[in-house]
């Protein structure tokens, strides 16, 4: 029960993860149906940017708080991200906006590949050693425990839902967003400029990645310039599996594709004596994936919608 609990956990914070990044795969798919397989490469250069500012304040100014160093390296990042993300949509994806799908495809995995070249030659390709600014006495209730970096995630990723959520719902922007997702002609007609909400949408989804990105260098202790690929791929497949589009679903997605990885990671591989353990924990959110596509092809959350005339 103790090992269940603590990969119920693992499987929490690894969740909330996966969902920050998936809001932001969710949000650009919901209003111009392009998948930004970019993405995990943005969390990535805010992590590895977060790293050089961490590097240079503690060089700079010894003595200062790490949380203060974390929360000043992770505004930095997040504007950065926001940069390029912002800059990504505007010279790689709105040129193709009314290509054939293909062809946005196509060009989001090379801006993926391109965005891992030039973090390998700016940050080189080895390991960085992520620094430890928040307390690392960990918290133990029913023989299980969490860290403070653990609990800050789960925060986050509660309160960043919740601001996207109102957002969306309740600001001009959020209408503007719906009015864009809905028909981007009529949505023009009607006063909305499109191509601002868009980019809008790249920023937010950047900044999200970016914490995402920061905690789980924090979390895991590292940071190299393929991070981004893996948790990227994962962040996709639990906006699919909640229903993309959905912003709940993503958040539904991320949490359950967490929970059943590690707990097949860790509960199910100590059932079989280290036979099926983390080094295949992949294979069992992918199986689920398949089975939930294949019973519900919109996925959990997902609403069945004829396709846009």
């Amino acid at each position: 029960m103790e090992t269940l609990l603590q990969q119920i956990i693992n499987g929490l914070v690894l969740g909330s993860m996966y969902a920050l990044v998936a809001l932001g795969y969710t949000m650009v798919y919901g209003i111009i149906n392009l998948i930004n397989f970019a993405h995990g490469e943005v969390l990535m250069v805010g992590a590895l940017t977060s790293w050089s500012i961490i590097g240079l304040m503690q060089e700079a100014m010894p003595g200062t708080p790490g949380w203060i160093i974390l929360l000043v390296a992770m505004l930095i990042s997040c504007v950065v991200a926001a940069a390029l993300n912002y800059a990504i949509e505007k010279i790689a994806y709105r040129p193709l906006r009314n290509s054939p799908k293909l062809a946005p495809l196509i060009t989001a995995i090379g801006m993926s590949i391109l965005l891992q070249t030039l973090a390998m030659i700016i940050w080189k390709p080895n390991y960085k050693p992520y620094p430890t600014l928040l307390p690392s006495t960990p918290f133990e209730f029913g023989g299980a425990v969490i860290t403070p970096t653990q609990i800050l995630i789960l925060g986050l990723t509660a309160v960043s839902l919740a601001i996207l959520t109102w957002l969306v719902n309740y600001t001009r922007l959020g209408r503007a967003m719906r009015a864009t997702s809905e028909n981007p002609r009529v949505a023009a007609l009607m006063g909305v400029k499109p191509d601002m909400v868009i980019s809008a949408t790249f920023i937010i989804g950047a900044v999200l990645a970016t914490i995402a990105g920061v905690m789980y260098a924090s979390n895991y202790g590292t940071a190299q310039h393929t991070m981004g690929f893996l948790p990227g791929l994962k962040a996709f497949t639990a906006a699919v599996f909640g229903g993309i589009g959905n912003l709940a679903g993503a958040v539904v997605g991320g949490i359950l594709l967490g929970l059943i990885e590690s707990i097949g990671a860790g509960y199910i591989g100590a059932l079989t004596g280290g036979v099926l353990g983390s080094h295949y924990s992949d294979i069992f959110a992918f199986i689920v994936l398949i089975f939930v596509l294949t019973l519900r092809p919109s996925g959990l959350l997902g609403e069945r919608v004829a396709d846009r005339a």
